[in-house]
């Protein structure tokens, strides 16, 4: 693979970029954003879930290939996919982006409170809208 980087963007914990570190990964150019017509959902795991009139935030990263293949080939992880979407930077900015997502949203008997915590503090590090970070359960 090369070293070119493209735009990924990023809903759950590989929003925090100490996160992407400890997988060897270094993030360039981070910008907050937000994909419309999508709703995350905590299962085991985070997913977006193709849904009319929601919105999820998250960060938009330029990374590699090896390093998409690296934190997504990583136990757990296995089963998410890259679709693309097109992101909205909080400056206004449309960048089309891929976001990995799971094939099939998380059933009503899962859950994952110690994650969606961790998920609510990464949010709130990065200065998200308090109404979305309230909203994680």
């Amino acid at each position: 693979m090369t070293d070119r980087r493209i735009d990924g963007f990023f809903y759950g914990l590989f929003m925090d970029s100490d996160v992407l570190r400890g997988s060897q990964v270094v993030a360039m150019n981070p910008r907050r954003a937000y994909v419309d017509g999508y709703m995350l959902c905590i299962g085991r795991r985070a997913t977006l879930v193709p849904t009319p009139g929601a919105r999820a935030y998250g960060m938009v990263f330029a990374l590699t290939h090896d390093e998409l293949e690296t934190l997504y080939t990583a136990a757990g992880l296995e089963q998410y996919r890259p679709e693309a979407i097109l992101a909205h930077s909080m400056e206004d900015e449309t960048v089309p982006a891929l976001c990995y997502n799971l094939p099939e949203a998380p059933g009503p008997d899962e859950a994952n409170p110690e994650y969606a915590a961790r998920l609510r503090a990464a949010l709130g590090k990065l200065e998200f809208p308090p109404e979305y970070i309230a909203s994680i359960s």
